[in-house]
């Protein structure tokens, strides 16, 4: 069964500050488009590189994930590292996506240009690196198709207003060694 994983990286959500709304919001879109059944669980971090870095190594070495979505640490604040833990912990860079989702938000949110998304592969893992805020949704959306119409390297998302549902998320096999 593909198992995914939900990454909040948030200071103040990891304390209890406030509610993480960024995980929930990203779990909630994959149960309505994702019609394989997948295990799915979500964990909360405090920003800062090591953090990530060491939740990351953990999901996809120990846990296996297939495919570990990230939500905040993006911007540009000085504990904004998500985008540095994924640099140490990736085997190969996607740009792309990173390329796409920033484009994507620009068309809702002019201070998308100071985001900093990123994707990559650890081993048998997808890694996309998700703004904090629900309002990511779209760089999430557009990630997957693109995804979908290229190589196939996510389960086929789509938008549920959109058309197709995912009907096997064995497309990360495409990504095992």
């Amino acid at each position: 069964m593909t198992q995914i994983a939900i990454l909040t990286v948030s200071d103040r959500a990891s304390r209890g500050d406030y509610e993480d709304l960024g995980g929930p919001a990203v779990e909630s879109w994959l149960r309505a488009v994702i019609t394989s059944p997948c295990d799915y669980v979500r964990h909360i971090v405090p920003d800062g590189l090591e953090s990530v870095r060491d939740a990351l190594i953990e999901l996809c070495d120990r846990d296996g994930a297939d495919l570990v979505l990230t939500t905040g640490g993006t911007g540009p604040a000085p504990r904004d590292l998500t985008p540095e833990a994924m640099e140490q912990v990736r085997h190969k860079a996607l740009p792309g996506f990173g390329e796409l989702m920033r484009r994507t938000s620009l068309m809702q949110v002019p201070t998308a240009i100071l985001s900093r998304q990123t994707a990559g592969i650890r081993g048998r893992s997808l890694i996309v690196n998700l703004p904090g805020k629900p309002s990511s949704l779209p760089c999430l959306i557009a990630s997957s198709s693109s995804a979908r119409d290229g190589s196939s390297y996510l389960p086929s998302l789509t938008s549920p207003a959109g058309a197709s549902r995912c009907s096997s998320p064995r497309d990360l096999d495409r990504l095992r060694p």
